[in-house]
């Protein structure tokens, strides 16, 4: 006998339809309806009608092998075998995360295709894979942010079994698994949830649409909803973290809020599950209270994207000053990130013209992600180029060594490591051609504030799927020159980050950066480490009495000298010494923790 249920608080009649067969449901408390039947097994297919109206699928379904608008299917998860006992991920603090994109990651586009590359991330070295959104969405293809069916696995990813099958071979590998997930909106296209409930508010207004009703009447469901999806994928999927996507558009104005109910939820399942569970933000707010503990006022998340890092890294290396680039650009802005953990922490911003962030140089290292790519900041520029299309190989080289020894923990995104030539474009699969007409013209109008990009004819169509095609990765790259060379730098870069011992102390009072704006050269030092840049396309001399004294790590040129009180560099170089302490000459600029 199975139980079915569905919440519809404000419903005078709700019935169950499987096959040929609508049954009337109970009326429960709390706006719970609830029928037991044998009708409902494994495999089976379903719907509800409310009121009248319907078919809809299910607002918990676990499975949609026909795409948000068909049935449901029912779902035994205990019928999989997993071979992951005893599993326990490598802790976030020694991590390396890989994110990529189920859909373009591998010619198959499949949650099995992934598995056929694991092997490389666990030869690289990564530690974490990091999945974009796979809950249901749309069509065929697209990004995943705009997701309808929060319980169940894109279909053309392979489904419930396909992300079981991946998590479990993941594990055996080493790898722990983070998944992307969306609690800040949900998509238009199948969205059936306010057919059921008080899902949404008009109270608040997102980017993207209605907010989700959070502290409003009958919010205490709805809270239940996602806290329950949360603790589904990390249950019954295996999941060893969630990643959240921009929490900053989440409203809630209850004493307790939903970030930090949700924090509480997971680490209470994890000492349930006796496994190390993470919950990652994206904080386009600057505010470390989301990972500061509940203790002292935080929300007690384990870590928040840093995208000061990114901007500050991508404007210095690119010279691009559009759009937010404008609060970017110069030495200082990174060397403020590298020892503060954020560029903005109650400084005014010019992009914003107001006041952005607050101080967060008492949090430690791991608090932080940090990256020279990432999803948003290739797949949200207009021809989703890489940076490795506008910097020469040196810099690249340079931004990938300034990741990989910063106190945060680092993240790639998919490609990064062989600086993939194949661009990552915003792509859909909508159905109703309006609503495909309307994204591809919002497309051309969100990048106004960016010079570059305005020329609306050369934005590619997010609809067709040419754009979906050219965003796949070719794997025979490797195998060839500059990208070869490049994949041989992150393995070293990645080899000495779990080697060292230096990355063991995250602490931010630990770092001291020194550099030289006209000169363009930049040295960090931390405790057992130092890394130094020449920015510089010319060859320069860099003052640091005691260089020779330590061992020289790693060296992007060939060119790199290092004398017993200077580094000679080529342009556009960078060095790793494990040395004792080095200083540039008196006089220079330098930034430390204030």
């Amino acid at each position: 006998m199975t139980t079915v249920r569905v919440w519809v608080p404000e419903a005078n009649r709700v019935e169950l339809e499987c096959g040929d067969n609508r049954m009337p449901m109970d009326h429960q408390a709390d706006g719970w309806w609830s029928l037991e039947t044998e009708q409902v097994v494994h495999g089976s297919d379903y719907a509800f009608h409310v009121d009248g109206n319907g078919p809809f699928p299910d607002p918990r379904s676990a499975w949609q092998p026909q795409g948000v608008h068909g049935p449901s299917r029912w779902l035994d998860h205990a019928r999989f075998d997993w071979h992951d006992a005893g599993w326990q991920a490598p802790p976030l603090a020694a991590a390396v995360i890989q994110e990529i994109h189920v859909g373009t990651f591998t010619p198959t586009g499949s949650f099995d295709g992934v598995t056929e590359r694991l092997d490389h991330l666990a030869e690289l070295g990564v530690t974490h894979l990091e999945l974009m959104p796979v809950a249901e969405f749309p069509g065929a293809r697209g990004w995943g942010y705009d997701g309808v069916n929060l319980y169940a696995p894109h279909h053309a990813y392979g489904g419930p079994e396909g992300l079981k099958r991946l998590v479990d071979a993941c594990h055996q590998r080493g790898l722990a698994v983070l998944l992307d997930v969306v609690y800040n909106h949900l998509g238009p296209d199948g969205n059936y949830l306010a057919q059921f409930g008080p899902y949404f508010t008009d109270r608040y207004q997102t980017p993207w649409g209605e907010a989700v009703n959070l502290d409003g009447p009958d919010s205490d469901a709805v809270r239940r909803f996602f806290i329950d999806n949360a603790r589904m994928w990390l249950r019954d999927y295996h999941l060893d973290g969630l990643r959240l996507d921009a929490v900053h558009a989440i409203v809630d104005t209850s004493a307790t809020h939903f970030l930090e109910q949700l924090a509480a939820e997971v680490q209470r399942l994890g000492r349930a599950l006796g496994r190390h569970l993470v919950v990652i933000a994206e904080n386009d707010r600057n505010d470390p209270r989301v990972t500061r503990p509940v203790e002292v006022g935080g929300y007690g998340l384990d870590a928040q994207w840093n995208e000061d890092f990114h901007h500050a890294l991508h404007a210095l290396l690119t010279g691009e000053s559009d759009g937010y680039y404008a609060d970017f650009g110069q030495l200082a802005d990174l060397a403020r990130v590298l020892t503060r953990g954020l560029a903005y922490d109650g400084r005014y911003s010019r992009y914003r013209r107001r006041t952005h962030g607050r101080p967060a140089s008492d949090l430690p290292g791991r608090r932080f992600i940090g990256c020279l790519q990432n999803h948003d900041q290739v797949g949200n520029r207009a021809l989703g180029d890489r940076i490795s299309e506008g910097v020469s190989p040196g810099l690249l080289k340079i931004g990938a060594a300034l990741v990989m020894t910063s106190p945060f923990v680092p993240m790639l995104f998919q490609g990064e490591e062989w600086a993939a030539a194949t661009p990552f474009l915003y792509f859909t699969d909508h159905s109703d051609a309006d609503l495909g007409h309307a994204v591809t013209e919002g497309r051309q109008r969100e990048f106004a504030a960016f010079r570059r990009d305005t020329d609306a004819g050369s934005i590619p169509n997010p609809q067709s799927r040419e754009t979906f095609e050219r965003s796949r990765l070719d794997w025979d790259e490797l195998a060839h020159e500059p990208h070869a060379g490049i994949l041989e730098w992150y393995r070293a870069l990645i080899a000495l980050r779990h080697a060292h011992p230096a990355f063991a102390d995250d602490r931010l009072e630990g770092i001291e950066a020194r550099f030289d704006e006209a000169a363009r050269w930049l040295i960090v030092h931390r405790p057992g480490l130092r890394v130094a840049c020449n920015l510089h396309p010319a060859p320069q001399r860099l003052a640091c009495p005691g260089a020779a004294a330590g061992r020289l790590l790693l060296q992007s040129d060939a060119g790199i000298v290092v004398g017993p009180d200077s580094l000679e560099m080529p342009g556009e170089s960078v060095v790793i010494l494990d040395a004792p302490a080095l200083s540039c000459l008196p006089g220079q600029p330098s930034m430390s923790r204030e």
